[in-house]
């Protein structure tokens, strides 16, 4: 089954959390899809990935630049893998029907949101109950990650 994990925010928010996670991906030589929650997240998102290191950027696109075959990180609102990525990250509560057609599914959820972590926890139960293989990461105080279960 997909390994699953989970990453809970809480000393940092997804835009400065979802870079390091992009990073490892890439350097392992995988693709990525990245489903957010609404058009202009993905769109903030986006330009995000172009800036938040004063010199580099994470090579990503969209819908709005097209030719996903070609892109290593694809942003979108659709359950959909155009670029044949292996890994699925999930953010803002987005739900994913085709968990199986992934080697490995991040959900990245804010510690913060009482109903962002409610819903965290359903989707653990489920995952669970469907067989899939699930850690949970949460924030070192220095902002790294904890494998907690």
């Amino acid at each position: 089954m997909t390994e699953v994990r989970f990453y809970h925010l809480q000393r940092k928010t997804l835009e400065d959390a979802l870079p390091q996670i992009l990073e490892k991906t890439l350097e392992r030589g995988w693709r990525a899809v990245v489903m957010a929650g609404s058009e202009e997240r993905v769109e903030a998102l986006t330009q995000h990935l172009w800036s938040y290191k004063e010199f580099g950027f994470l090579p990503h696109g969209s819908a709005r630049d097209g030719d996903a075959e070609h892109q290593p990180i694809w942003l979108t609102t659709e359950d959909e893998n155009p670029n044949a990525a292996t890994v699925l990250i999930l953010t803002d509560n987005a739900l994913s029907f085709r968990l199986e057609t992934f080697t490995l599914v991040c959900e990245m959820f804010d510690g913060n949101d009482y109903d962002a972590v409610t819903a965290a926890r359903a989707r653990w139960k489920t995952y669970k109950a469907a067989g899939h293989d699930l850690t949970y990461w949460q924030q070192t105080d220095r902002g790294g990650w904890e494998k907690k279960a």
